[in-house]
């Protein structure tokens, strides 16, 4: 009886010190008490996810909808569908964002629908401006290109850098003996990418000085004639010009002259060798148009002469009315300067002279080859588009196949802004 009694009260310590009370409550049975279980219900989607996806997490029958099976329910997946388009831009664009089989029209695979995109083709032109000038903004292989690119065709004028040889027609090539400045002709300088050309024109004697007489030649002395020693003919020049300008579309071409001969003489040479029909004509004070307007137009030429404007032949623009240079031929590089030499220092257009002369007053390569430098050029060209706060229209040089001066403009034409990162060197 004393046993009973002894046994019937250890039973009941048992009992009333919770040792033989039930087990935790472990809903799905995976041996993990529910109050540790991230998965109370064992259905795949842990407690936080169904309350985020207002589903029950004690209910393994209720689970989130969840349309492309990427375990994140469609309340919380901004792609529900999984066709790789937000529910955001499919709504937008007018698809179905719980239909994988319904995706936005995207011509040029940028993941922006056709209907939001600016350039639907992705041609580098917006759709608005092709619209405009007559392209096909739904046809990549419809449209128009700049200086190599597209996107450029929507620069301004004066908001692109050109690469420019000083006396372009003085070179060794041409056979001038005196004076040189280049070592190869217009053929190879168009080839490498110049674009903007410096030239001076004399008659071709003080005994022939018709229209028929211009030619391209340099002064080296008030004893001899500027053409004594060496002279290209303008009219042979130009129309290789002509010719390369042809063949080639997208290109904008500059002409700066220091003239010596009569206006009525430069307007024969320009009609008797094709170019008369390219030239644009710029009214001072108005916005120069983009470069892309100016080749649909056929307008692709501009020039400029060192002479005050004459109403007659307003296509001929002063240079110093309608732009500005910088000081030139200087002895040393730590000479030059951004500053402004000659010229309206206010207009957008200017040149960037980059050239040195010698104790004799000549060109010299190994000072070209200094100052022409890939680095030093961009460097200074960075420069003064900073302190003048206006991109250089043209960077010229002597002797341009020393240094690197095309692809300094490449780079520079690159940036929008001077302060940008400066893109990787061609």
């Amino acid at each position: 009886m004393q046993r009973k009694l002894i046994s019937f009260v250890l039973c009941a310590l048992l009992i009333t010190s919770g040792c033989l009370e039930d087990s935790p409550p472990d809903m799905d049975g995976d041996g993990i008490q529910d109050s540790e279980d991230i998965d109370i219900d064992g259905d795949g989607w842990s407690n936080s996810e169904e309350l985020n996806c207002t589903s029950d997490p004690n209910d393994g029958d209720v689970v989130p909808t969840d349309t492309d099976g990427d375990s994140e329910c469609d309340p919380m997946d901004i792609d529900d569908d999984g066709d790789s388009w937000s529910d955001t831009s499919e709504v937008r664009c007018g698809t179905d964002p719980l239909d994988r089989d319904s995706v936005p029209g995207d011509l040029d695979g940028d993941m922006e629908c056709d209907d939001w995109d600016d350039d639907a083709d992705g041609d580098g032109l917006p759709n608005e401006w092709e619209i405009q000038r007559g392209f096909d903004p739904m046809d990549p292989n419809d449209f128009i290109s700049c200086h190599g690119e597209a996107s450029y065709c929507l620069r301004t004028y004066d908001d692109f850098t050109f690469a420019e040889t000083h006396n372009a027609y003085s070179t060794i090539e041409d056979q001038v003996l005196v004076g040189v400045n280049h070592y190869t002709g217009l053929q190879r300088q168009w080839d490498d990418g110049i674009r903007a050309f410096m030239v001076d024109s004399h008659h071709r004697h003080y005994d022939n000085t018709t229209s028929e007489d211009v030619r391209f030649c340099h002064s080296t002395g008030q004893f001899f004639h500027p053409c004594n020693f060496g002279e290209v003919d303008a009219f042979v020049w130009l129309r290789l010009l002509n010719s390369m300008m042809n063949n080639s579309s997208g290109d904008v071409v500059t002409l700066l002259i220091e003239n010596y001969v009569p206006a009525s003489h430069l307007s024969f040479l320009f009609n008797e060798t094709g170019m008369a029909d390219r030239i644009y004509t710029h009214s001072l004070g108005d916005e120069w148009p983009s470069l892309g307007d100016m080749v649909l137009m056929g307008k692709n030429l501009v020039v400029f002469w060192e002479q005050a404007q004459n109403d007659e032949f307003p296509w001929l623009h002063d240079f110093g009315m309608f732009g500005w240079t910088t000081n030139y031929a200087e002895g040393s590089k730590e000479e030059m300067s951004c500053s402004v030499h000659r010229g309206d220092g206010t207009q957008p257009v200017w040149h960037l002279n980059n050239w040195l002369s010698s104790i004799y007053g000549l060109p010299d390569p190994i000072l070209a080859n200094d100052v022409n430098e890939y680095d030093t050029l961009l460097n200074r060209s960075l420069e003064c588009w900073e302190k003048m706060d206006n991109r250089p229209t043209f960077v010229a040089v002597d002797y341009w196949e020393e240094g690197e001066v095309t692809n300094v403009t490449i780079t520079l034409n690159k940036m929008s802004h001077w302060s940008e990162e400066v893109p990787a060197r061609p």
